[in-house]
C-alpha cells in the first residue's frame, strides 16, 4: 500500500472524508474512544465526523450522559459512550493504575486511602447529584484525607475514574462535575477479558487502520502480548483506498484521533514535526499543510507549512467555514 492509499484509508476510515454520523455518540463508538483531555477541542473532533454539529449539540450531547469522559486506555481523558464504560475500564484500568503507580506511593495513596476517599464520592454523590472538583475536595478534606496538594487531589480522583465509582457529570457553566458511574451509566455492557480485548481491538482497526501493532499498542495502552492476541482473533481488516474528490481540507482540533492515535505519524505529518501535529493542524488530502488556530477576535489565522495551491486554498476556505458555523 502506498503512502496516499494509506492516508486516504484513514481519512475514510475515521470518517473525516465519509462523514455520515448524526449524533456525538455515533462518532464514539465507531472510534471506540475519542481523547478528550483538552474539551473544547474534543468536542470540535466529535463534529468534523458529523454530518452537521454545532458547539451546542455536542455540549448537550455531553451534559445529557449521551457521552461520558472517563480516564480510560491512557492516563488521559477520554470520550466514551455509556454503554461501552464498563467494559473498557476493566480492560484498560489495570494498566492505567499501574502507569500511575509512582505517583500514587508519592502522595502516599494506597488501597486504604482510595477505599475511603471512593465511600466519600459514593455517598456524597448518590440520588443523582452532580458536583465539581472543588466540592468534592472540600468532602475529602472534611474527612480527614488530606488534599492539599491538588495533583494528589487529580490522583485520587483518576482512582475513583479507574474503580468505576465516579464519571463525568453535566457541566456548570464551565466547570465541570463528577456523578456517580452505576447511575449516569446503569446500562453499559460487562464483557469477559477476551471479549473485551477483541471488541476493542475491532474497533480500532475498523475505524483507524491501516495500522500497526505499535500503533495500537500505544492507542489501547494495552501491554504488547494483548495487543497480538486481539489482532490474531481479529484478522487483518480491509481498508478503504478510495481517494476523495476534489481536493479535501480539514482543521484538527489538538490531539485529534488522526494523528494521536498512532505512535508512528510520520505519514501524514507533512512537513510539520510529529510533534506540531499533535497541536491544531490543517491537513489537505490527509498530509498536514500547517498550523491553524481561533484568535482573540474570533477570527481563523491559518499558518501554512508550504506554499499552497488555488484548490487548496478554496478547499480550506470550506473547512474554515465548517468550523465557524460549528462555533456560531
Amino acid at each position: 500500500m502506498t503512502n496516499s492509499d494509506q492516508l486516504f484509508s484513514r481519512l475514510h476510515n475515521q470518517r473525516l472524508s465519509s462523514t455520515r454520523f448524526e449524533k456525538p455518540v455515533d462518532v464514539v463508538r465507531w472510534l471506540g474512544a475519542v481523547q478528550a483531555q483538552d474539551f473544547n477541542a474534543a468536542k470540535w473532533a466529535l463534529a468534523l465526523r458529523m454530518r452537521q454539529a454545532t458547539d451546542v449539540i455536542v455540549e448537550e450531547a455531553f451534559n445529557n450522559g449521551e457521552i461520558l469522559r472517563t480516564h480510560v486506555m491512557r492516563p488521559t481523558w477520554h470520550f466514551v459512550a455509556p454503554e461501552d464504560i464498563r467494559w473498557l475500564l476493566q480492560l484498560t484500568a489495570p494498566r492505567v493504575n499501574l502507569r500511575a503507580g509512582p505517583n500514587y506511593r508519592k502522595f502516599e495513596l494506597d488501597t486504604a486511602v482510595f477505599k475511603r476517599s471512593n465511600k466519600i464520592f459514593a455517598k456524597a454523590l448518590e440520588g443523582g447529584k452532580h458536583l465539581t472538583r472543588p466540592a468534592l475536595r472540600s468532602m475529602l478534606d472534611a474527612d480527614g484525607i488530606d488534599v492539599t496538594d491538588p495533583v494528589r487531589l487529580a490522583h485520587i480522583l483518576l482512582r475513583a475514574e479507574l474503580d468505576g465509582v465516579i464519571c463525568s457529570g453535566p457541566r456548570i457553566g464551565k466547570q465541570f462535575t463528577y456523578a456517580l458511574l452505576e447511575e449516569r451509566a446503569p446500562a453499559s455492557k460487562i464483557l469477559e477479558r477476551d471479549e473485551a480485548l477483541v471488541e476493542l481491538t475491532q474497533r480500532y482497526f475498523r475505524s483507524h487502520g491501516p495500522a500497526t501493532l505499535q500503533d495500537f499498542v500505544w492507542w489501547s495502552g494495552l501491554t504488547v502480548e494483548d495487543a497480538r492476541r486481539g489482532m490474531a482473533q481479529v484478522g487483518t481488516p480491509r481498508s478503504s483506498r478510495t481517494k476523495p474528490s476534489p481536493t479535501s481540507a480539514h482543521l484538527l482540533p489538538a490531539f485529534d484521533e488522526y494523528f494521536v492515535a498512532y505512535k508512528d505519524r510520520e505519514v501524514a505529518a507533512g512537513s510539520l514535526s510529529t510533534w506540531d501535529v499533535l497541536g491544531p493542524t490543517f491537513i489537505i488530502d490527509g498530509i498536514a499543510a500547517g498550523r491553524w488556530k481561533r484568535t482573540n477576535s474570533g477570527n481563523i489565522e491559518l499558518n501554512a507549512s508550504r506554499a499552497l495551491k488555488k484548490s487548496e486554498k478554496l478547499a480550506l476556505k470550506e473547512a474554515v467555514d465548517r468550523y465557524s458555523t460549528f462555533i456560531s
